[in-house]
C-alpha cells in the first residue's frame, strides 16, 4: 500500500461539481492499493498515518501527529500511485489492485483514520493548499 501524504491548511474533493469531502488544517492522503495488499497492510498503514508526526509543536519542530495538532484527514483513492513509467511513455498500472479488491481496503483505511473521503472509482477533482510544503510517501 502506498500513501502520498500532504500537510494542508485546507483540502477538498469534488465529483461532477459536487463537493463530497472537505477539511481544514490536517492531512490529505492519496491512497494507492497494490494487487498483493491485504487487510494487514491496510491496518498497518492506517496506524502509521495516525501517528505520523508532521505537525509542528510549540517549538516549531515536526513533533505532533494529526490528532495532537487538532487536524482533520481527507483520504482519496489513487490507483495511479502504482503507475510504472520506467518503460515507454505511457504508465502501466499492472501493480495496482483491481477495483473489487482495492475498494474494501481503501474503505478500511479511511474508516480507521476517521477520514472524510472521495467517491471510489469516480473521476474526482482534488483541491488543496499544501502547508510547508510538507509531502511524504509512506509505504507498507
Amino acid at each position: 500500500m502506498r500513501a502520498l501524504v500532504q500537510r494542508v491548511t485546507r483540502a477538498s474533493v469534488s465529483v461532477d461539481g459536487e463537493r463530497v469531502g472537505e477539511i481544514g488544517r490536517g492531512m490529505l492522503v492519496l491512497l494507492g492499493v497494490k494487487a498483493t495488499d491485504t487487510g494487514d497492510d491496510a491496518d498497518r498503514i492506517a496506524r502509521k498515518l495516525r501517528t505520523l508526526r508532521i505537525f509542528e509543536d510549540e517549538d516549531g519542530r515536526m513533533n505532533e501527529n494529526v490528532e495532537q495538532a487538532g487536524g482533520e484527514i481527507l483520504c482519496v483513492s489513487q490507483f495511479t500511485l502504482y503507475g510504472d513509467a520506467r518503460k515507454g511513455n505511457r504508465p502501466s498500472f499492472v501493480d495496482a489492485a483491481p477495483p473489487e479488491a482495492a475498494e474494501p481496503l481503501y474503505e478500511r483505511v479511511r474508516a480507521a483514520l476517521g477520514a472524510q473521503g472521495g467517491r471510489f472509482g469516480a473521476r474526482m477533482q482534488v483541491e488543496l493548499t499544501n502547508d510547508g510544503p510538507v509531502t511524504l510517501l509512506v509505504e507498507t
